[in-house]
């Protein structure tokens, strides 16, 4: 018998709204051009991170950047304890050896030069998670599923964090090679994206309308012989689309991290052409008229090519969306998500055009990072609903192919 376990639940969303905060934070990080301010890593300019003096957060851009840094630590934590959560009462060895070894590894860096406030640190944490298995985990081990998902929630966090980490400790080769340096923010930059997925997926299947779904009463009813049809084809469309939309959040972390996402500095035209000239006299007029500063970074050919790929996608993704929309509007398990899904595409497109007209303002940048996180999350929670139709549609046509076997037998 499935038991619903609602404090893990909550602490499951809450984890994700967290993480949606940590990619606005490093849309922050990225739109300022700040991500190397903090220029040490595990430490931040010498100091156990969480004991920078706030006096030095409001230089340059190490408030951006140190946040980020702070945000990012307790979304690893939180990970960890959602981890432990869905492992349950399993957990509980793990947790006592990690206390210990936390413990004796802040005990003994007492002694080292400037060791004190890290060592303390650490300490503390593993009194604090010693504390805590007096008491937590008690419950029992979530699903299978649910527990691979958790483990490869905290494998991605903390290889999420060894790339921030990287990135800082790699500095002066990634400004040698800016190659280098690109594929490193947009590998980072996609992690983020796939690793709110995957919280948003365990948020999902840890609710009670998940974990209870298909059964007699529930709100998520089989397709029935009718809408088979139709819930195929809306589950392709589904997947399609969120994938069109993985593609398309490739598409523009490239152009953040190449600093092109003002390569065409108008719309809906393109330096006044529904097409704009790519030829190498056309270019070289372009970053002379550009209004951003261009001296380190003029525009290529490449970068406008990219931008109007991203556009032509972004038509695309809000048409494959709208078709989703239309095909979902007579299931009621899933309508409300995808019209939901056709606004946030709509607020996308938006912001798109308003982080053009702005010349790239921070704020409706990151907003525009945001809101296509959440289209991504939604299409994911879209494929994963419309896929459990079709397993509660299969166990409904297998209950009633019995039915029909046992009612014939009784007839005889």
């Amino acid at each position: 018998m499935t038991v619903h376990n609602s404090s893990l639940h909550r602490f499951a969303v809450f984890t994700v709204l967290a993480t949606l905060g940590l990619v606005g934070m490093g849309g922050l990080v990225t739109s300022h051009g700040v991500g190397m301010a903090v220029p040490d890593w595990p430490t931040s300019y010498g100091y156990n991170m969480f004991a920078l003096p706030i006096s030095t957060w409001l230089t340059g851009g190490i408030f951006h950047e140190h946040t980020h840094r702070l945000w990012a630590s307790e979304v690893g934590i939180l990970t960890i304890v959602l981890n432990c959560w869905l492992f349950g009462k399993k957990s509980r060895r793990v947790l006592i050896a990690l206390g210990i070894v936390l413990l004796l590894s802040g005990i003994a860096g007492i002694n080292r030069p400037n060791g004190l406030q890290s060592s303390l640190h650490i300490g503390i944490h593993g009194v604090i998670v010693l504390i805590a298995t007096f008491f937590w985990p008690r419950c029992e081990p979530a699903s299978r599923q649910l527990r691979v998902l958790g483990g490869w929630a905290t494998v991605v966090v903390l290889l999420q964090g060894l790339l921030g980490g990287l990135r800082v400790v790699l500095d002066s080769q990634l400004v040698a090679d800016v190659r280098l340096g690109t594929v490193f923010g947009i590998v980072h930059g996609c992690l983020a994206q796939g690793f709110l997925v995957l919280l948003a997926v365990i948020s999902l299947m840890t609710s009670r309308w998940w974990q209870f779904s298909g059964r007699a009463g529930s709100p998520l009813p089989a397709d029935g012989a009718h809408g088979v049809t139709r819930s195929t084809s809306l589950r392709r469309w589904f997947l399609f689309t969120t994938l069109l939309i993985f593609v398309q959040l490739l598409i523009a972390a490239t152009m953040r991290h190449q600093h092109a996402g003002l390569a065409i500095a108008d719309f809906p035209l393109a330096y006044g052409e529904i097409w704009p000239d790519m030829s190498a006299e056309a270019v070289a007029s372009y970053n002379l008229r550009r209004v951003e500063v261009t001296t380190s970074n003029p525009i290529t050919a490449f970068q406008i090519g990219l931008q109007m790929t991203h556009r032509i996608v972004a038509f695309l993704i809000l048409l494959a969306v709208w078709l989703c929309a239309w095909k979902a509007r007579t299931i009621q398990s899933i309508k409300t998500l995808a019209f939901v899904w056709l606004g946030l595409i709509f607020i996308q497109v938006g912001l798109g055009a308003w982080t053009i007209w702005s010349n790239k303002a921070a704020d409706v940048a990151t907003a525009h990072v945001v809101v296509g996180a959440l289209s991504l999350v939604t299409g994911a929670l879209g494929c994963l609903i419309s896929f459990k139709r079709k397993t509660v549609s299969a166990s409904a046509s297998v209950v009633d192919f019995s039915e029909t076997k046992m009612a014939d037998r009784v007839s005889v």
